[in-house]
């Protein structure tokens, strides 16, 4: 029995007469993702009017290194933005603002008084920085500071001290990264004359867009970064005295909200784009990752199982916490299946995988980066186990895109274990969210119902809804949750899970021959 059902908008799409002196005006929004830049053209009703994407090129100049050319970037965003007004039929006069969501984490340094990049923007995915962080990971320095944090919250009991006690480094934080580039690249020494500006990838375009006038980030994208006390809301002082970091360096932390164009970190602009307004409400993006967000309202929540507090947005007087636990490999896992030939056209893992009844006894561990929250082991290499004669491409499949719906239950039960916030919605949205198999699977381990929208590219939306309320296009946050529409809901079937995350007997034993799988398979290579 299929347990999704389809869901039609409710409301009646209706637009508005021109009359012959007023044009209707559009939000225009660009999403930089880390593999395209795409830029859609938005009408009242949030329907899209016009489209644009080119690809972003990433570079590798040697193992483990992973660029992108700022200046390429930038003509990318100008290309896809005059590209979608085109494809829309309208003037470029006739858009009322311009939202903007970008990928986080990967930054660059550039003159302050030339705008001329001092290097290639360093990606997210780039391990460069990985004997620096495994360097101060077991360095004294963040022993002392561990021990000190906790004799803190132990004597104080703010949870601050606690987040304190159990930070670590990561190669995906800017930290390490940033210290790096300073340490490695002569040209930076321009930080020694006040001359060196940093940013990411949204700084560097508002930096562009301003023609030099705006050194700025919006909070989303600044508590990302590692750099950030979101408690505090401001640059961590502590964090630029140990890693040596100029604070002078640093743009501006501000609110998204026009003018200048407002900006927005990618995950929090879906979360805003799916109207995770609420505390309690949960958004899964499946795209080369997964990230899960849980909207903890006007505290940021203090992990230690490795989820991690961001600022979800900051606009006027409000500010809203998200905790976010993330795997590395969702799509990464299927692009490598594909290239192994399982398969020859995504669209038909999910029709594989369910042509059997089940895996055959094969475990698959996505983490070709390492395990992340809960287990938090950057030596975990990525397996098979289980393999018999009997095995097909079939049950391979069916291996991996388990393995996906394993990992979502995982980062769902430590949310629930650490926040004991009540979920009040879950949203699931892209490209692997559009496969059935993974987001049914999902939704009977949850034990809750998991709906999926009918856009895909929620980022997008959610900048342009930002950049929609501060010109007062939209007026209020109930007006776009009018707009929401929802293309199916899956409903958990009997036997698989419970509510609280609790497993029953259907795929209980799975479960456990999977978790053993991922205790062989961490701390795998001395290295990582």
């Amino acid at each position: 029995m299929n347990s999704k059902t389809r869901e039609t908008d409710t409301f009646a799409v209706q637009s508005k007469k021109k009359n012959g002196f007023k044009k209707e005006n559009y939000i225009i929004s660009v999403d930089v993702g880390t593999t395209s830049i795409r830029c859609h053209v938005y009408d009242k009703e949030a329907q899209i009017r016009g489209s644009c994407v080119t690809k972003v090129n990433l570079l590798y100049p040697e193992p483990g290194m992973v660029e992108l050319d700022p200046e390429e970037l930038w003509m990318g965003f100008v290309k896809v933005v005059k590209g979608a007004v085109q494809d829309s039929g309208f003037q470029m006069c006739q858009m009322e603002a311009l939202g903007i969501s970008t990928q986080r984490g990967t930054f660059t340094t550039w003159d302050r008084k030339t705008g001329v990049p001092f290097h290639n923007f360093i990606s997210w995915q780039d391990l460069r920085a990985a004997d620096l962080v495994r360097s101060w990971n077991n360095s004294c320095t963040m022993k002392a500071l561990h021990g000190v944090a906790k004799a803190l919250h132990f004597l104080s009991r703010n949870k601050r001290f606690l987040a304190a006690s159990l930070i670590v480094f990561s190669t995906q934080h800017v930290t390490l990264r940033l210290a790096w580039a300073l340490q490695n690249w002569k040209r930076v020494e321009a930080v020694a004359q006040g001359n060196c500006c940093f940013g990411t990838i949204d700084t560097w375009l508002l930096y562009k867009l301003t023609k030099g006038l705006v050194h700025a980030t919006d909070y989303s994208n600044a508590s990302a970064t590692g750099i950030f006390d979101s408690y505090q809301m401001c640059w961590s002082e502590l964090c630029c005295f140990l890693l040596s970091l100029p604070l002078s360096i640093l743009p501006k932390a501000r609110d998204p909200s026009p003018p200048p164009p407002p900006q927005m970190a990618d995950q929090q602009a879906a979360m805003f784009g799916e109207c995770c307004f609420d505390v309690g409400d949960v958004k899964i993006t499946m795209g080369t990752g997964t990230f899960m967000n849980i909207n903890t309202g006007s505290q940021p929540h203090t992990s230690v199982s490795g989820l991690y507090p961001v600022v979800g947005w900051k606009i006027g007087p409000e500010v809203v916490y998200l905790a976010e636990g993330n795997a590395a490999d969702t799509g990464t896992a299927i692009k490598w299946a594909q290239k192994l030939e399982l398969f020859s056209d995504v669209r038909e893992t999910d029709t594989m995988a369910s042509s059997v009844a089940d895996s055959d006894g094969v475990c698959f561990v996505p983490s070709f980066s390492g395990l992340q929250a809960p287990l938090n082991d950057p030596k975990a290499c990525a397996s098979f186990m289980g393999l018999k004669p009997s095995t097909t491409k079939s049950h391979l499949v069916r291996a991996i895109l388990e393995s996906i719906a394993f990992r979502n239950k995982q980062l769902y039960e430590t949310m629930l274990r650490e926040t004991h916030i009540p979920i009040t919605k879950i949203r699931a949205d892209g490209g692997v969210g559009t496969n059935d198999f993974v987001m049914q699977l999902t939704a009977d381990l949850f034990g809750r119902k998991v709906s999926r929208p009918t856009r895909h590219e929620m980022s997008c939306l959610g900048a342009a809804f930002v950049a929609g309320l501060g010109v007062g296009y939209w007026r209020s946050r109930e007006e776009l949750k009018k707009l929401q529409s929802t293309d199916c809901v899956f409903l958990p079937r009997n036997g698989y899970g419970t509510a609280d995350g609790k497993m029953t007997d259907q795929y209980g034993q799975v479960i456990q021959s999977w978790e053993r799988a991922l205790q062989r398979s961490m701390n795998w290579y001395s290295k990582a």
